[in-house]
């Protein structure tokens, strides 16, 4: 074994399958039905199945307070009143479950956006929700812009998903700000969460990851890069400047892809924008696919807007991966996802 990924795996081998902190609590019955199979079989070191989703914004806002609305709350429930409640359906986050039940993927990515206005008691039905999609050691959760609406104490609701968010050599951490960037390894893959989310002005959703988090990835980067894994970026706004408008923005794209061009990665995954696109940064070795997912909950016909999720399946091929996509879409007339396309990402090399 490389001496270097070796020394990796020695930090984190305690609890490579184990969850992190003990399960959530259930106080209610979550409000969908259906779990991931819990016995699916552990990642395999030759092949490995990676689902991505995204901005399923599966929360309800029918019992919030008039009290509960104040500044750029009062806009995005109104928003939600008028039109994001109608698009993005319950039912079709049932029929995810399910799919992703019938695809049974070794691990599931969530780059954020769960929430609608980012309210505690959001968080914790997210929180109960998230189960469903299997046990935390099988599913790595980043947080959206739309967890932190408003203020800056809404990392403080985060700590309800720690078992989702927290890196395995971290189990003892229990304030959010020690969370990312977050590195779970799973088999030959290496997952790195990073926290793009903060309170923005009304009529904007920028994101930003500062530069801690982005010394931070560095070191990560270079770390596993050395230990030979597969390096996957998980990301909740567009890294790669000009992929959405201004006011979506990750503020520091620039330094973001200025970091991962020099260290590398194979496989960088974000959501934020509803839409399928697929760049690439030139990274040491070749080009790094940047791909982002649509809601996985959302069918608006009046923007050309279906509900749809990746599955990655990643095989070691001597020097490099064997990378491909298949892109799943939610069919209306079956009620249910289907395959649409396969995609051949090429070969990435260690």
């Amino acid at each position: 074994m490389n001496p270097a990924r070796e020394r990796l795996l020695e930090k984190t081998k305690s609890v490579l399958y184990t969850p992190c902190m003990p399960e959530v609590k259930k106080e209610k019955p979550s409000i969908l039905s259906g779990t991931i199979e819990e016995n699916a079989q552990s990642p395999q070191v030759d092949n490995f199945c990676l689902a991505h989703i995204s901005d399923l914004h599966l929360t309800s806002l029918l019992n919030v307070k008039c009290s509960q609305l104040c500044n750029k709350r009062l806009l995005g429930y109104l928003s939600w009143k008028r039109k994001r409640r109608w698009v993005h359906r319950r039912e079709i986050v049932e029929a995810l479950v399910k799919d992703l039940n019938v695809m049974c993927p070794q691990h599931i990515v969530v780059t954020g956006d769960l929430t609608h206005i980012g309210l505690p008691d959001e968080f914790t039905e997210a929180a109960q929700w998230l189960p469903n999609l299997g046990p935390a050691e099988r599913v790595t959760v980043i947080p959206g812009n739309h967890e932190a609406y408003v203020g800056h104490n809404w990392s403080n609701s985060l700590t309800s998903w720690a078992p989702y968010l927290l890196s395995d050599s971290k189990p003892e951490i229990t304030q959010a700000e020690g969370f990312f960037p977050s590195l779970r390894i799973r088999g030959q893959i290496a997952l790195i969460g990073l926290c793009s989310a903060r309170p923005s002005l009304p009529f904007f959703a920028v994101g930003s990851l500062g530069t801690k988090q982005l010394r931070l990835l560095a070191k990560l980067l270079k770390e596993t890069g050395e230990a030979g894994l597969m390096r996957v970026v998980l990301v909740h706004h567009p890294p790669v400047p000009g992929t959405t408008g201004w006011r979506k923005r990750l503020v520091d794209d620039k330094a973001f892809s200025d970091v991962v061009s020099q260290h590398g990665a194979e496989l960088v995954l974000h959501g934020h924008t509803h839409t399928s696109t697929l760049r690439e940064l030139h990274g040491p070795t070749g080009a790094i696919p940047i791909i982002s997912v649509p809601s996985a909950s959302e069918l608006n016909p009046r923007k050309r807007r279906c509900a749809g999720y990746n599955l990655y399946r990643i095989k070691p091929n001597g020097s490099s991966w064997d990378l491909s996509m298949t892109v799943r879409r939610y069919a209306a007339k079956t009620a249910g996802f289907i395959e649409e396309r396969q995609v051949n990402l090429g070969k990435p090399r260690l």
